[in-house]
C-alpha cells in the first residue's frame, strides 16, 4: 500500500503554508508605524473628505476618501476609508478589519486597509464604544535617536 506524503507525516490534513490564525486587537493596543492587524469595530461617523472625478472626464479615475470614526469597548481612533470602502464604513455599521496598518498623518494615527486588507460587514457588536479614549487625538513627534 503506497502513502501519501502527508500520511508520512502522520497528518491527515494538507499543511496550508504561510496562514495563520488572525488575533484581533483592541483599538487602546493600536501604536504607530505597526501592519497586519485585525479588530472588530463599530462606525460611529463617516464624512467625505474628498472626492475627485467624474462620468463624464474619461481620464480621470473616481476618487472618494472619508474618514471614518471607529471603536470598541477600549478606545476609537479615524479610520480612512477609499474608494469601494467608504459604501461599507456606514454609521451603525460593525466592521472587521482584517490586515489593517496605521498610517501618520500630521502627527497622528489613522487606521487604514490596503489593497493587501479588507473590510468585511458582519453581525452588529454587543459592545459599547469607549469613545472617551480617541488615539487619533494623541500627536506623536518623530524624534532622531543618535547612536
Amino acid at each position: 500500500m503506497a502513502t501519501t506524503n502527508s500520511q508520512a507525516q502522520g497528518s491527515s490534513a494538507p499543511a496550508k503554508l504561510g496562514l495563520r490564525k488572525p488575533v484581533f486587537i483592541n483599538v487602546d493596543h493600536l501604536k504607530p508605524g505597526t501592519a497586519g492587524l485585525t479588530l472588530v469595530a463599530k462606525v460611529l461617523s463617516s464624512e467625505i473628505v474628498l472626492q475627485k472625478g467624474s462620468a463624464a472626464s474619461l481620464n480621470l479615475r473616481n476618487v472618494r476618501i472619508a474618514e471614518c470614526l471607529i471603536g470598541d469597548e477600549t478606545g476609537v481612533i479615524l479610520f480612512t476609508a477609499r474608494n469601494d470602502q467608504v459604501d461599507l464604513m456606514k454609521p451603525g455599521t460593525t466592521v472587521i478589519i482584517r490586515n489593517g496598518k496605521i498610517d501618520m498623518f500630521k502627527g497622528s494615527m489613522r487606521l487604514a486597509v490596503d489593497k493587501w486588507g479588507r473590510i468585511e460587514v458582519t453581525d452588529p457588536a454587543t459592545f459599547e464604544v469607549k469613545e472617551d479614549n480617541n488615539l487619533s487625538n494623541v500627536e506623536y513627534e518623530l524624534v532622531n535617536v543618535a547612536e
